[in-house]
């Protein structure tokens, strides 16, 4: 009997050891399965997980940051110990101790599934980790038995605290925010080490599902599920019950609820400026570096005079709007429904409305009385009132186009639930205001290193973020004569040579094409100068045609204004197009007397390591080490920048287009309190107008057009529009950066000419027909009827030489052409006749 008990009991146990066995060999077969072709774990070791790219300007402030994920990478070493107990409290209690699974929580989660509770991954820290870099979210058992075996693996790679810099640094919190520090920030406007007890539990919670716990929708379960945390420290020993017991009672304060400032708030509005070292770094660095690689980028941007730039050129656009006199349909529009009661603010304020221009806030219409507007105003929560006396000076657009009657009565322009923009009046009120359909672009660099200190692409980046300064291409109009002037110059001209200023007619493919001055007017020879100073179309043309259009084209792709122009005579009025930031770089050459410099928006760039992977200057110093030694010894810098121009032309052309300033087309707008030139320009029709200048060290451009070209209406011109935009920057740069005379290049001597007959004078003549010009050593300033240049073209018998200028002229008379047209010309000071032809 006992025998055949043991032999029972005997054949049970080889059962269960067979069975073991089996299960064993089983369960080891499957492992070796599945640990073939399992990714490579040494990877880890070396992650560089996708994190910010921040911009900061030359000043050093953070004003821009870029990222698909937004992280901030933290070492191990930079997590307070408060943090990962959070975590490991909440996450696998055992972290520090288990092998990389938890047999017992797997056990437990069995158990729990096997009652039909919920099924639960009981994963660790260590297993998540390898599911969130190396493996598929899958829930399945292959997923999971390949987590298990790469989790064994990597505790015996890589420390423990490694392995929680890895998870820390790569989950997802919400709200876009990847990593604790990243979570830190969005949540509570924090560093890691700022974070108190009951903060490090809220983000604790997030992990396994961020919108369950939100701040402010979930507030209570959140509040919960942070308390069990506390509990989970508490009980295991990282908190004291006192400390267990204060935290539990604290409100779930976060940026969501409104008790911190936003981090957000902190950074400037994105701009134009931000926004184009977006779009070029991309290119260079690719999409993914730029996004991901969480590099320091040190911008050349001035945000003082940036914010000078957007005033400046916004001031332009809204005043030429408001001349218009038209309001435009609003397109933003909120249900009246949403507007009951206080609900206003929170419909307002969930609009996609621009928010970035200075002095403008956002608004809704509530009602009327009378003829003013009832508002409801995003910027002081409260409601406010646009009198009807302030929309007077607006007719609407109606809903066919055409324009309504305009009134003193604020709903004919406006409808109950309209979202608006007001401006803040001295009497308590509002002003209507409007973003301009009419647009343009702004930038200002460094004439020697080519910096960018200030870029406006448009209005408001926010309404549209098409960058009107280096996107754009319009017809730069007369501000590109000064290449033909300068390829005139390089070709043998002086600044007193005679260029005929009479009605030319050159038959094209298209007809026949009878350019003509901007006034309508003809006024014989005049020297160099006068072409430029008074921006004389005619004398363009012919000192083009003398000199070849090849000449001029080589030489506006020389400068970059152009990749390929084309050879037609028309281009030499600035009738092909390009950008504002090609025509800006293009007149720093002017006035850093003829030496190339590239344009950047970047300083520097580092990578995440803190290597510098860019950088723009790339000039060397060879004893820089030497004057960190010496404090009294000033190192030499040595630069190797390509001429593109002889310096005595950059020189001879700075003094012409500072005769522009002086007395010239920009000579009403444009006054500073140093030395200026530049150049207006105005296309056919002033479907463009422009305005580029410079002072000895900073050079700036402005152009203004509808985005679709049409005409600015009669009176628009360069000067007028352009040129007090970049006066009031100017004055705001000088003040900063200063400016001196422009420098004069060795190798000429100056010589008194009269301005108006290009005669040369005595060294003590004076008067206002008086202008110094500087030529070349060697080179004697031609003078007489032999030097008149008509280009080829033929002008009128008996037509009277130089005028004392426009203001001279009082009256005109008629000349008939040689085919038979008449032509008027103004009557002149008479110096002589010249015979040339027949007058075309």
């Amino acid at each position: 009997m006992l025998r055949a008990i043991l032999s029972f009991f005997g054949s049970i146990f080889s059962l269960i050891c067979i069975a073991t066995f089996a299960v064993a060999l089983l369960i080891g077969a499957i492992f070796f399965m599945y640990s073939r072709d399992l990714p490579d774990t040494d990877q880890l070791a070396q992650y560089s997980p996708p994190t910010i790219s921040r911009i900061y300007s030359g000043q050093g402030a953070l004003i821009d940051e870029f990222a698909q994920e937004r992280r901030l990478f933290a070492p191990a070493s930079e997590i307070p110990d408060l943090v990962k107990n959070a975590f490991i409290s909440a996450e696998d209690k055992y972290f520090y101790t288990h092998k990389g699974y938890d047999p017992l929580g797997m056990a437990k989660a069995a158990l729990d599934a096997a009652q039909g509770g919920r099924l639960r991954g009981a994963s660790t820290i260590t297993q998540q980790v390898m599911k969130n870099f190396l493996l598929s979210g899958d829930r399945s058992a292959e997923r999971k038995i390949k987590e298990l075996i790469l989790a064994s693996r990597i505790e015996g790679t890589l420390s423990k605290d490694k392995i929680l810099e890895l998870y820390l640094n790569e989950i997802f919190l919400g709200q876009n925010s990847f990593g604790v520090a990243a979570a830190a920030q969005t949540y509570f406007n924090k560093t890691l080490s700022e974070l108190e007890l009951e903060e490090a539990a809220y983000l604790a919670v997030l992990p396994k599902a961020p919108s369950r716990y939100h701040p402010v929708r979930e507030e209570e379960r959140a509040i919960g599920r942070r308390n069990f945390v506390l509990r989970e420290m508490f009980e295991n020993g990282y908190i004291t019950e006192d400390e267990y017991k204060t935290a539990r009672e604290k409100p779930l304060a976060t940026v969501q609820s409104g008790t911190f400032a936003d981090f957000k708030s902190d950074l400037p509005d994105r701009d134009y400026f931000t926004d184009e070292i977006r779009r070029q770094l991309s290119k260079d660095f690719g999409e993914d570096e730029f996004f991901g690689g969480g590099l320091t980028i040190r911008a050349t941007v001035d945000r003082e005079l940036q914010e000078e730039a957007a005033a400046s050129l916004r001031r332009a656009l809204e005043g030429y709007d408001r001349g218009g006199g038209v309001f435009h349909r609003v397109k933003t529009k909120i249900d009246a429904e949403l507007l009951e009661g206080e609900a206003w603010k929170s419909a307002l304020n969930d609009t996609v409305f621009p928010r970035d221009i200075a002095g403008w806030s956002a608004a809704v219409v509530l009602g009327f009385d009378g003829g003013d507007a009832i508002i409801g105003v995003e910027q002081t929560k409260e409601q406010g009132r646009i009198s009807g006396s302030d929309v007077k000076w607006a007719r609407p657009r109606l809903a066919d186009g055409k324009l309504g009657r305009a009134s003193s009565d604020a709903d004919n322009l406006l409808d109950v639930g309209d979202v608006i923009h007001v401006r803040a009046e001295d009497d308590g009120t509002w002003s209507l205001r409007q973003v301009p359909q009419v647009q343009g672009g702004f930038m200002a660099m460094d004439v020697n290193t080519g910096r960018v200190l200030a870029m406006q692409g448009g209005f408001s980046y926010q309404a549209s973020v098409f960058n009107r300064a280096t996107q754009a291409t319009r017809q730069p109009g007369s501000s590109f004569k000064p290449f033909v002037y300068a390829a005139a110059l390089d070709s043998g001209f002086s600044p007193n040579t005679i260029i005929v200023d009479a009605p030319i007619e050159i038959n094209t493919p298209q007809g026949l094409w009878r350019p003509k001055n901007a006034s309508n007017r003809f006024y014989g020879p005049a020297p160099v100068r006068t072409g430029i100073e008074q921006s004389r179309n005619l004398m363009t043309i012919r000192l083009a045609q003398e000199i070849g259009m090849d000449t001029v084209a080589g030489y506006a792709e020389r400068f970059g204004v152009y990749d390929d122009m084309n050879p037609f005579l028309s281009n030499a009025l600035g009738a092909q197009e390009t950008t504002l930031m090609k025509m800006v770089t293009a007149y720093a050459m002017f006035a850093n007397g003829g030496e190339r410099v590239e344009p950047t928006l970047v300083d520097r760039v580092q990578d995440r390591w803190g290597r510098t992977v860019y950088r723009h200057d790339k000039r060397e110093c060879e004893d820089c080490q030497l004057a960190s030694l010496e404090p009294d010894f000033a190192p030499t810098i040595k630069a190797s920048r390509e001429r593109v121009m002889d310096a005595i032309t950059a020189y001879q052309l700075t003094s012409m287009m500072q005769g522009v300033v002086q007395r010239g087309t920009a000579r009403k707008t444009v006054n500073l309190s140093v030395p200026t030139a530049g150049k207006t320009g105005t296309t056919n029709d002033a479907k463009d107008v422009w305005f580029v200048g410079f002072t000895s060290n900073i050079v700036a451009g402005c152009y203004i057009g509808y985005d679709r070209p049409r005409g600015l209406g009669r009176g628009a011109g360069g000067g007028g529009m352009c040129g007090p935009v970049f006066n009031r920057f100017m004055k705001e740069a000088t003040a900063k950066y200063g400016g001196g005379e422009f420098e004069v290049p060795p190798g000429g001597y100056f010589v008194n000419i009269d301005r108006f007959t290009g005669a040369v004078l005595p060294a003590n003549a004076s008067g206002d027909h008086v202008v110094t010009e500087y030529f070349r050593d060697g080179e004697e300033p031609a003078y007489g009827l032999g030097a008149i240049i008509d280009g080829g073209f033929a002008m009128g018998s008996n037509l009277n030489l130089f005028s004392r200028g426009d203001d001279d002229v009082t009256a005109v008379r008629e000349v008939t052409t040689s085919t038979g047209k008449k032509a008027v010309i103004p009557k002149r000071a008479n110096f002589g006749t010249l015979s040339a032809g027949g007058l075309y």
